[in-house]
């Protein structure tokens, strides 16, 4: 057994242990040795492959498909069974729809097609193994932190801890497969495993907002997975190949745009762009660590590295430019619909769903640059918005809320959280922060591909997104000089991630030009067949390097004040005469009362009611759009 096969498989027998260990202690040292192994071996393969890569296949393939059509069958059978019970009908057909066309394809028309390469181990698998190894194995280690209050917070709720960390590993599992497969039927078969388990985790608390949002998920990752399925099955059956390298290395043309569109549509669900982005939304009823691994690491992250990969096939052709106009409109309208949410839980998830179109659009245009800002919004987005996820289920647990506008006392409550907050938030959006860099070369490729309509986009996104996040950012600070409120400690157990997290954040900003160097570079000279350029130019990236360095400063505004300090602290100007705590004032007829900084939501021009409906009618349009232009090209 190599090192791959070792990575792939250990999750899974962690998975399978942890499910059985009932005793709370006992689990809790096997899931954190079970996440450090994991991030150990990610390393471990990341060390060892990444200057020359692998690629092989399995002398024992036969056995592995047996194993997996095994899998296949009752899995199936599962959400079959799953759907009936709960009258969600159309969950089971999809479910019979897709197995029964896989197995028929499996049993009749498989014979013959020989998979030389099971297994690649490339420049963009190191980086998407990197992503899920590195921080999932920390959010499976916050995990045991959060869910020792989450069940003291909500005792209505079952405790099914076993299951839920069960279920987090076997996700981990799932997702080293999808990336590292280049058999378009284990790619799948992962897949697959992604949504049950994302199905799984929704639904953990078995309420019935929470039993409707994991079949809502299912049944728009099942439809997905349909045409995937029928991508398969036209790719093999017609080129007589079921490697996505070959697959990829085709010339575009009228027949192959057909599995191209199919393969797309599936990465649209799955990265939950519009009109398939409700299933994103209502995952935020589970744990907090649920909603870190779908919107960071895993599960949206699957959908666009599956387009990453189709690149070569999409940049001007029709299906590119319809993929391309998906994204815009996801970015574009969810950045909006951001700024009318104050529970951070919901701004999280729709910024994620806008950042996701981004990608879309950056990876889906196709030219180096693009492809090159893909990748790192990719990296930034996974470490920084892990950061802020598990940075909110924390704050929840010390404040009592997630609500934004509550968050001013957070600095008083405990520093280091909301200092890291602040990192996690100064990375999405800040210069000379990642994002920012990256929407920077997205920009230029942009331009220099001629794609006006997505620069527009992308301005007017990028506008909305500093709105949000500005009043996010302005409500932790608004009450620096206030008293401090009763401290709160938590468990080490979430606060070592979280501090894990907020380095990686830096790190990545100062070392994207590494990043670049050793692993974009080489990728996109081998996809593109030709040398391909740095895009930012040496002074850019030094005049970036120092304004980091001198955002070290920051943190002295956090630093108490000591009795040797002599500098005089200023009363914060109110409405009235400051009382002397920095949260009250003398006001007319003399009251005193208490200061509120209340930001504004614009419901009325932003709202969900108000843009939801429209942006998904133009989505749809857009992919119907797609259909008729493939169907007119075949005649």
């Amino acid at each position: 057994m190599n090192a791959i096969s070792l990575l792939i498989l250990f999750p899974f027998v962690a998975a399978l242990i942890i499910f059985i260990t009932k005793n709370d202690n006992v689990r809790n040292v096997m899931v954190r040795l079970s996440a450090v192994i994991t991030a150990i071996l990610t390393l471990a393969v990341v060390f060892l492959y990444f200057n020359d890569g692998i690629t092989y296949t399995y002398s024992h393939e036969t056995a592995i498909d047996a194993c997996i059509m095994v899998i296949e069958i009752l899995v199936a059978a599962y959400i079959i069974s799953a759907g009936i019970k709960n009258k969600k009908y159309l969950v089971s057909i999809f479910s019979f729809m897709q197995t029964t066309l896989i197995l028929w394809f499996e049993f009749t028309q498989k014979n013959g097609i020989e998979v030389g390469t099971g297994i690649v181990f490339d420049k963009l698998s190191a980086i998407m193994v990197l992503v899920v190894g590195i921080v999932g194995s920390l959010i499976c280690l916050y995990a045991v932190g959060y869910m020792k209050w989450y069940h003291i917070h909500h005792s209505n709720y079952k405790d099914r801890k076993s299951f839920f960390f069960a279920i987090l590993f076997l996700f981990l599992s799932a997702m080293f497969g999808l990336v590292l497969s280049n058999n378009l039927t284990w790619l799948y078969f992962c897949w697959e495993l992604t949504t049950l388990c994302s199905f799984l985790l929704i639904g953990y608390t078995q309420t019935k907002e929470a039993n409707n949002n994991a079949f809502r998920a299912l049944v728009i990752n099942l439809g997905g997975g349909i045409a995937f399925a029928a991508a398969i099955v036209f790719i093999g059956m017609k080129y007589d190949t079921l490697e996505l390298s070959a697959f990829i290395a085709m010339k575009p043309g009228a027949i192959v745009m057909i599995p191209v569109f199919l393969l797309a549509l599936a990465a649209l669900t799955k990265s939950a762009q519009l009109p398939f982005s409700s299933w994103l939304l209502g995952a935020m009823v589970a744990p907090t660590p649920t909603s870190a691994l779908l919107h960071s690491a895993t599960m949206v992250k699957a959908g666009v590295y599956l387009i990453i990969r189709l690149a070569p096939l999409l940049g001007d052709s029709s299906v590119g430019r319809i993929v391309t106009l998906v994204g815009g409109v996801t970015f574009l309208a969810c950045s909006l619909m951001a700024i009318s949410q104050s529970d951070a839980k919901k701004i999280l998830a729709y910024s994620t769903i806008a950042n996701l179109g981004l990608i879309v659009i950056c990876a889906s245009v196709g030219t180096q640059e693009s492809l090159w800002a893909a990748i790192l919004l990719i990296i930034f987005h996974a470490v920084s918005k892990s950061l802020l996820f598990i940075s909110v289920g924390s704050a929840e647990h010390q404040i009592g809320s997630r609500d934004v506008e509550n968050m001013d006392v957070l600095l008083g409550v405990s520093k280091k959280l909301a200092f890291f907050m602040l990192i996690g938030i100064a990375g999405m959006f800040l210069a000379p922060f990642g994002m920012l860099i990256s929407k920077w070369v997205a920009m230029k490729a942009f331009i220099d591909s001629d794609n006006i309509v997505t620069v527009i986009i992308l301005a007017y996104g990028s506008a909305a997104t500093l709105f949000y996040w500005t009043k996010w950012m302005g409500k932790l600070v608004s009450k620096a000089n206030a008293k401090d409120q009763t401290k709160h400690k938590f468990h080490l157990d979430e606060e070592l991630p979280i501090i894990i997290l907020a380095i990686l954040v830096v790190v990545s900003c100062f070392g994207f030009p590494l990043v670049s160097k050793y692993a974009l570079i080489p990728y996109l000279t081998a996809v593109f067949g030709k040398d391909a350029i740095y895009p930012i130019n040496a002074g850019d990236v030094k005049l970036m390097l120092y304004m980091l360095s001198m955002l070290i400063i920051l943190p002295i505004g956090f630093i108490p004040i000591h009795r040797w300090d002599k500098r005089r602290i200023a009363p914060i100007y109110m409405a009235g005469e400051n009382t002397g705590d920095n949260e009250s004032f003398h006001g007319a007829i003399g009251t005193t009362r208490k200061v509120e900084l209340r930001n504004w939501y614009m419901e009325s021009y932003f709202g969900i009611k108000r843009l939801s409906f429209w942006s998904d009618i133009i989505a749809v349009a857009i992919l119907v759009v797609g259909v008729i232009l493939l169907i007119g090209g075949l005649t």
